[in-house]
């Protein structure tokens, strides 16, 4: 049976629960399992580690047809879960068995209610070998042009190497000091235009648990971004600025939840240069119409529209689900404070940018950038921007989202606007000093 396992805790007691609906993400950063119920569930949990599996107890329920289609969602090409078992293993208790395809590190929680939802029980399986957005990123760049990936050295800079790479030349060594103690650090060797790697952060927004805006047609919010930041991320690939390569990274390229002040940590790990997050605006009635662009305001929203338009979009981790109890509230409110006169500067410029090529294929909301409290918009070192491409509620613009063909103009005119605001503001060269 192998090593027995951790027990992972118990949650909200509750009896005579009906189970509502159940639901699977997956994604290579991790699987989610939710379970909805009209009350809350008391559950045990246990992990097994040889071979992986995950063992749920869920209390005061009965085996219904919502809970044996469970079994029936795994898809099979799922990173992380290989199957699901579950069965009425007393009188009062289901059990769950989730096996596993490789070593996790679970998270279980519950939810409260929060439309569209009831009671949730969310599973998070997270593969205890991470992905590293920054490792991938190089890979597929690596992939791309032919060559290997080198074993990482410690205090090494990893995009500086790949630039190293792509120019011919053996990566530079990290920063270290010489045999004599009375000499100072050897400084960073000069890089040339052509070793930049420009990195643009795509940031498709909502996912998973979180549809965002629905239609009145019942187009989701989440799948339109998704294919529009794929569209982008394809002809951003495809260019390069003055020698320097681009290549753009998505902070989901799936339908699974990110929370917010990840998207943020995603962007910062990669280094990207800026980011552009991406949306589907909706209104109280379908007169609304139009494209928005939002930047960070470090006072007061820009308007009322814009203020509520952040608290809007900074709910989503409550719909889309975060373990709060997993959190460092310390560190991630921390993230969340930081921002800077510079990045809102530049944010405006990019913006700005934008809204030039976006009125050529639409129309717009507003003419002009406006500015709130996104927590999504929060790295205080890169230039970042909220693109609301048109109003989903609006039943024509609805169709015109879900158009393949208007969702290649918009891409064009994004790309565009990011190539003329780098044409004016060019990125600052990376040293490849550690």
């Amino acid at each position: 049976m192998g090593a027995l396992s951790l027990l992972l805790g118990r949650t909200q007691l509750s009896y005579g629960a009906s189970m509502m609906a159940v639901r699977i993400w997956p994604a290579p950063e991790y699987s989610r399992v939710t379970l909805e119920s009209d009350a809350p569930l008391k559950t045990t949990q246990t992990f097994v580690a040889d071979p992986p599996r995950l063992a749920v107890d869920i209390e005061g329920l009965q085996l219904n047809n919502a809970l044996r289609e469970l079994v029936g969602k795994v898809q099979a090409n799922d990173p992380n879960i290989a199957g699901i078992r579950v069965g009425q293993f007393s009188a009062n208790v289901v059990r769950l068995v989730i096996d596993l395809k490789q070593p996790i590190a679970p998270q279980v929680f519950t939810l409260q209610p929060v439309e569209p939802y009831q009671y949730r029980l969310v599973l998070d399986l997270y593969p205890t070998q991470a992905v590293d957005p920054l490792e991938k990123l190089i890979a597929d760049r690596l992939k791309e042009s032919g060559s290997t990936p080198s074993a990482p050295v410690a205090g090494a800079d990893p995009l500086g190497d790949l630039m190293a790479q792509r120019a011919g030349k053996p990566p530079a060594p990290p920063r270290q000091y010489m045999d004599r103690p009375d000499h100072p650090p050897r400084p960073p060797e000069p890089v040339r235009a052509s070793d930049r790697l420009i990195v643009v952060a795509i940031d498709p927004g909502h996912g998973g648990e979180d549809p965002g805006a629905i239609g009145p047609n019942g187009t989701r919010e989440k799948d339109v971004v998704l294919s529009i930041a794929r569209r982008l991320s394809t002809l951003i690939n495809s260019q390069s600025m003055g020698g320097s390569p681009m290549r753009a990274f998505l902070t989901r390229d799936a339908d699974y939840f990110v929370p917010l002040h990840v998207r943020v940590q995603k962007a910062r790990r990669v280094q990207a240069d800026l980011m552009v997050s991406i949306h589907a605006d909706a209104f109280f009635t379908p007169q609304a119409r139009g494209a928005s662009v939002f930047a960070l305001s470090d006072g007061a929203a820009s308007s009322s529209a814009a203020r509520w338009m952040a608290q809007k979009e900074n709910k989503a981790d409550l719909i889309g689900g975060i373990n709060l109890g997993g959190q460092d509230q310390h560190v991630q409110r921390a993230l969340l404070d930081m921002s800077t006169t510079a990045q809102i500067r530049d944010s405006l410029k990019l913006g700005g940018s934008l809204l030039r090529y976006i009125s050529q294929v639409g129309r717009l909301h507003k003419p002009r950038v406006e500015q709130a409290g996104f927590a999504v918009l929060k790295a205080p070192d890169i230039p970042s921007v909220l693109v609301e491409t048109a109003f989903i509620s609006n039943p024509e613009e609805e169709m015109r989202l879900r158009d393949p063909a208007y969702q290649e103009q918009l891409t064009e005119a994004l790309l565009k606007g990011i190539v003329q605001y780098f044409e004016r503001n060019p990125p600052l060269a990376r040293t490849r000093s550690a």
